[in-house]
């Protein structure tokens, strides 16, 4: 912009020279263009003095404006970096809380593993093994009948033979007494399932469990299934949901065999299932006993309201009649008062007046 206003003044110096040259004479030419240089030099210098100043304004205008936007993107920042670090910080807490759950966890399952190589150390005794039967089946007696029931089931019951059964189910006719005796044939089990052996010895230990568990019904049917003492059925429970699957899907003869020995298989399952069935035989048996007596008591019950109506009648008939008695003396007093009345409130002639004017309407 400076050199286009430079270049128009000496355009019109140039102007001004020509024309100065046309008026004027030689003589004062120097003289002019002197004094014109130093007009034009004194306004360059004094348009360069503003245009400096206009520039220095203009530029100290826009620092300002470039500091004023800087301070608000590095707030913008400042505020971006404060949200993403509590953010970052939240995130670090909640993946540190979760660590902490997870070793938690872990602990528990390293606590749990110890508990579960405990109880396989106890199940590979046969005693323990007997043990934690009867333990389930007596859980499994209380939770349905409820604790010392002696009239429904009792454990380790004692028969006249001097044999004793893990429980004993005082069930209703024609079922009568059953025999429960917990069994649990473990080692050949976990042998016919354990895929590091080999097949002839799984085969060989899938015979030896087939043998143990046809001596176990045999056991039961030999020694609590007593003619005249107990019913002609029993029950031999399994606590090991996955032995009885087992027998139930791939071993058909073992389920036909104890059919044969009348000596039904069950689970903590199925005989939770089984012994809510008899429960409720025995509930609906207990009612069936009282529906008789209950019949007997309605119909005294019927006799006794056919009295208590006929008295009532009589009640009411009396209250009726009693009613209407003191609607009469309501009536001979409403009279008597109205005379009373009227002695208060008429002379004595006019009384003797009304008076036999009375006892004419009566008459």
């Amino acid at each position: 912009m400076e050199y286009i206003i430079v270049g128009l003044l000496l355009l019109i110096l140039v102007l001004v020279t020509i024309s100065l040259f046309k008026s004027i004479n030689e003589s004062n030419i120097t003289e002019r263009l002197g004094r014109l240089e130093t007009n034009i030099t004194k306004e360059l210098g004094n348009f360069k003095a503003d245009l400096n100043k206009e520039l220095v304004s203009n530029f100290i205008l826009l620092n300002e404006k470039l500091e004023y936007r800087l301070n608000l993107i590095s707030d913008k920042v400042n505020e971006r970096l404060s949200e993403n670090f509590e953010k970052t910080n939240k995130t670090f807490i909640s993946v540190l809380e979760r660590l902490s759950k997870i070793d938690e966890a872990q602990k528990k399952i390293d606590s749990l593993s110890t508990d579960i190589v405990s109880l396989q150390n106890v199940l590979t005794d046969k005693k323990s093994r007997g043990i934690f039967g009867e333990v389930n089946l007596k859980h499994i007696l209380v939770s349905v009948f409820g604790e010392k029931n002696d009239k429904i089931y009792k454990l380790q019951y004692q028969f006249e033979n001097n044999t004793i059964v893990d429980a004993v189910l005082f069930a209703p006719l024609p079922l009568g007494v059953v025999a429960i005796d917990s069994k649990f044939p473990l080692e050949n089990y976990q042998s016919m399932l354990d895929k590091n052996k080999s097949s002839p010895e799984r085969e060989r230990a899938e015979k030896l469990f087939k043998i143990d568990v046809k001596k176990h019904l045999d056991d039961i049917a030999n020694k609590y299934i007593i003619e005249g003492i107990t019913s002609d059925q029993a029950i031999m429970f399994l606590p090991a949901e996955a032995i009885f699957a087992e027998i139930n899907a791939y071993h058909n003869d073992l389920v036909q065999y104890a059919y044969k020995k009348r000596v039904w298989i069950t689970s903590p399952t199925t005989l939770i299932s089984t012994l809510t069935v008899i429960q409720m035989i025995i509930k609906n048996i207990e009612r069936d006993k009282y529906t008789s007596i209950i019949h007997e008591e309605i119909n005294k019950l019927g006799l006794e309201f056919s009295r208590y109506k006929e008295r009532w009648d009589k009640l009411s008939r009396s209250i009726q009649s009693v009613n209407k008695d003191v609607e009469s003396f309501h009536i001979t007093t409403e009279k008597i008062a109205k005379k009373f009345d009227s002695i208060n409130h008429v002379e004595i002639g006019k009384l003797r007046y009304n008076e036999e004017d009375e006892i004419k309407k009566e008459d």
